[in-house]
């Protein structure tokens, strides 16, 4: 875990220690209690206390209401501590539970506990060129760019980034996340209608310390996500998917996203058409809401607190009509780069690899990226023969060369005839 203080947010809930505050079922405690324990053989308070985040005062209220039904054996004491296991009713009842779903973590928190919690920590940003320059600084971004990119991130509303291939739109939109400076607390699970959705995913949250422990365990400290999904976005992962082996609810990846941002990469290029997906999202863009249904047929609404990013190299009037278009206030064209910028790369690339270069060799570059009908320089076009140049080197069992043969070679390489 990366450490990060001191929490920002003015969400901050406090350790429940009644049912009263869970806000959540006492049944749905128990049956979770119960799994766990199956999990477990032998148990305590404290232990119980850990593995599901609760208040030891809750897992006691549960333990005496198990010891009333027999469900437990109290085995002895360490300490103040109790050490039971589950009697064979409680062998039978959990193992009942356990069919129905195999969640055994994080007791979950209610719906409208994480609605209100996503809609108090929805971002607001304070930044100016100076900010978005240095967030921004190891890339080579225009400052016209830029002030078209610091309202569009302060409205916090969704941003249409196109332009011609190669030039920095999908570098430019994952570091978006850099301007924000603070953290967001989300949830373990969320029950809905005594269903568990897992929402916390280490893949995309990144989880910081925390020491506090006045706040409710139940929630995790992370930074604020950022997901990325290209050509393999389709319309199940738009959905709750229920792992049918575990009973556990999966969630979508935008409510994942939540308080963050959510990056379609080459989009007009998914699996799903981009109607479909425009389709799909024109309500939540607009109103803010999504809503998502359960395997039995139960809908419910979510908060679509995030940033929606759409990145292409195709035109935007081809793949959305006026209607969708107008709902994406923010529309931001990444063109090809000039000769400075260029150029700028250009050292920036070879400096980075450590590579010596002739006087001429970035205006060389230059001219053999505008050859045989090329009229624009791209972004991506220095690292790109660069990297062909150090293969060739590897190849060949030398340091990479920057001179003009090489140059003439790695460019052969890299650009198809036409």
């Amino acid at each position: 875990m990366a450490t990060f203080t001191p929490i920002q947010s003015a969400f901050t809930p406090a350790v429940p220690q009644t049912f009263e505050d869970l806000h959540i079922k006492q049944s749905l405690v128990l049956d979770l209690m119960l799994r766990r324990m199956l999990l477990e053989g032998y148990s305590n308070l404290k232990g119980l206390s850990k593995s599901l985040r609760l208040s030891v005062s809750i897992i006691d209220a549960i333990f005496r209401n198990m010891r009333q039904q027999q469900l437990v054996e109290v085995k002895g004491m360490e300490g103040n501590d109790y050490n039971f296991t589950l009697s064979g009713a409680g062998k039978t009842l959990a193992a009942e539970r356990f069919q129905i779903t195999q969640y055994a973590g994080a007791c979950p928190v209610s719906l409208n506990d994480y609605t209100a919690a996503t809609k108090v920590q929805s971002a607001k940003v304070k930044i100016d060129r100076m900010v978005l320059r240095s967030a921004f600084s190891d890339l080579v971004v225009p400052d016209r760019l830029l002030d078209q990119l610091g309202p569009a991130l302060i409205s916090q509303n969704s941003i249409f980034v196109y332009g011609p291939t190669g030039n920095g739109k999908t570098s430019i939109a994952e570091r978006m996340l850099r301007v924000y400076d603070d953290a967001v607390l989300i949830p373990h699970a969320v029950e809905v209608d005594n269903q568990i959705i897992s929402l916390y995913d280490p893949v995309v949250h990144h989880a910081l310390e925390m020491d506090d422990d006045e706040i409710d365990p139940r929630w995790i400290l992370c930074r604020r996500p950022c997901i990325v999904v290209g050509g393999e976005l389709i319309p199940s992962m738009l959905e709750m998917r229920l792992d049918e082996s575990s009973g556990i609810y999966a969630a979508p990846l935008q409510m994942k996203a939540n308080n963050g941002i959510f990056i379609i990469d080459d989009f007009g290029r998914q699996l799903m058409s981009p109607r479909d997906l425009l389709n799909r999202w024109i309500v939540p863009l607009d109103r803010r809401v999504d809503y998502l249904t359960l395997r039995y047929g139960v809908k419910f609404q979510i908060p679509f607190e995030l940033m929606v990013v759409f990145s292409t190299n195709l035109e935007p009037a081809d793949l959305a009509d006026e209607a969708f278009l107008r709902r994406i206030h923010n529309k931001i064209y990444v063109e090809a780069v000039d000769e400075r910028s260029f150029d700028e790369i250009f050292r920036r690339v070879v400096q980075g690899r450590s590579m010596a270069t002739e006087p001429d060799s970035a205006q060389y570059l230059r001219k053999l990226c505008l050859r045989e009908g090329r009229t624009e320089l791209r972004a991506c076009y220095p690292g790109d023969i660069c990297n062909i140049l150090v293969s060739i080197g590897r190849y060949e069992g030398r340091p990479p060369n920057m001179t003009k043969p090489d140059l003439e070679r790695a460019t052969a390489l890299y650009f198809a005839k036409g």
